[in-house]
């Protein structure tokens, strides 16, 4: 990481994480086309449940990237046997996530879907499907642990895999355990959680495997490393807890317009991830990337990782924004959406679509401060885009029709992004380069 020129450092990293989590993209958008085929209910069920995922996964991707951060940091300043103690830790870290976060997201589904939504089939299937899903996401968080620890040594390649198989075996057992195919029973939602359940634990035992191989794991476990590894995952852990409050504080507002609202934006979170997950795959990379050169005083190679980050990011959201501007109608066709809901759709996915530009920045800038030690500006920025900014905005905006609360994700992140930018620029190595200069 300290020597290979950055442009072929980051093409060698990268496309094995951003391809894993590209299918895994695909992945949701073919779980909510089965869902979609199977009741209209059960997708906007699905799109309920959607923030609860993204709360289990900003915790174990989280807690997991600040696992990264910290085997990193050690292997660039050659402790190895506090490498080991963090890779035993953090493994059982991974555990004591998963049986914390399903234990109160169990206690507290019920109260969750009758805020949510006014029609009861609708919380039946969520909660259905939610009860599923979080008894079973022991996969999730010991796999995504496991993904970090190894790309933190360098190996995407299993990571790749794993996410690949996982994906691959969800998507076959879709259909059949939704519909009933080859003899199964026909499940329903029930059948499509199932499905995710069982493509995350094969993930799970491909990732784990590598890890028993290839890592020494005769360290012990230390609370303060497993405070440090929270530390160093606070931004990333806050970024998507705060993602999956706004997009319950959004739909809460949508609500009040009608629940096809509620659907589209489900709709758009499905879609746009297809775009939005290949860049946290490069964000994935280019942490312990800026990590490891900011800890061994490489400023140079820092500057140059977040200028090809940025440029790779604005070319992928260049595409996004095409595609979303030209393309809204056939987008919403994958779900089988009805005429209210491409009336509704149609001009959400046009405007929303303007925000993915600054979005591109603001995201590479939020990790930049993150691996280079100022966890503060990447804390602030995240909350400035979805606490400060985005819920008050739409709640503002709604008192003047639908069209304006759209309007909130663009607004929101140009101002983000300023912010950001003047952040970066008090960067003290940048400063300090300045005033040399």
């Amino acid at each position: 990481m300290g020597d290979m020129p950055i442009g072929k450092l980051l093409f060698r990293l990268s496309p094995p994480v951003m391809l894993a989590l590209l299918i895994q993209s695909v992945y949701n958008i073919v779980d909510s086309y089965f869902v979609a085929q199977y009741s209209l209910t059960g997708l906007t069920a699905l799109s309920l449940v959607f923030p609860i995922q993204q709360l289990a996964t900003a915790l174990a991707t989280g807690a997991g990237t600040g696992l990264g951060i910290l085997i990193a940091r050690m292997d660039g300043s050659g402790d190895t046997a506090a490498q080991r103690d963090a890779i035993k830790s953090g493994l059982w870290l991974g555990v004591f996530d998963f049986a914390l976060f399903a234990c109160v997201t169990l206690a507290a589904l019920q109260g969750y879907f009758a805020l949510s939504s006014d029609q009861p089939l609708v919380r039946q299937q969520g909660v259905q499907y939610a009860r599923v899903v979080l008894a079973g996401s022991l996969g999730l968080f010991v796999e995504s642990h496991c993904t970090k620890i190894l790309q933190a040594r360098g190996n995407t390649f299993v990571p790749m895999l794993a996410q690949v198989t996982g994906a691959a075996l969800n998507i076959v057992l879709d259909p059949i355990l939704i519909f009933g195919w080859l003899g199964a029973p026909a499940m329903g939602v029930t059948g499509a959680a199932l499905a995710t359940v069982i493509g995350q634990w094969a993930a799970m035992a491909i990732t784990l495997g590598a890890v028993c191989r290839n890592c020494d794991l005769t360290g012990r476990v230390r609370l303060h490393l497993c405070a440090g590894i929270y530390r160093s995952g606070l931004a990333p852990i806050a970024m998507q807890s705060l993602y999956t409050l706004y997009i319950v504080g959004l739909n809460l507002i949508l609500k009040q317009f009608t629940e096809d609202a509620v659907t589209v934006l489900g709709i758009y979170y499905k879609l746009q991830t297809f775009f939005f997950i290949p860049l946290m795959g490069l964000q994935q990379v280019i942490v312990p990337v800026l990590s490891f050169n900011h800890s061994a005083g490489a400023e140079g190679r820092v500057r140059e990782t977040l200028r090809w980050a940025v440029g790779i990011s604005e070319a992928v959201m260049a595409a996004a924004t095409a595609v979303f501007l030209l393309a809204p109608q056939a987008l919403l066709r994958i779900f089988s959406a009805s005429p209210s809901i491409l009336e509704t759709g149609v001009p959400a996915l046009r405007i929303i679509c303007l925000s993915f530009l600054p979005a591109g920045v603001a995201m590479m800038l939020t990790v930049f401060f993150q691996g280079t030690g100022q966890s503060g500006q990447s804390l602030f920025v995240t909350v400035l885009r979805q606490v400060v900014l985005l819920v008050p905005l739409a709640w503002a905006f709604h008192f003047a029709g639908l069209t304006y609360v759209w309007l909130t994700f663009p607004v929101t992140e140009v101002l983000s992004v300023l912010c950001a930018l003047v952040f970066y620029r008090r960067t003290p190595f940048l400063s300090k380069r300045r005033n040399a200069e």
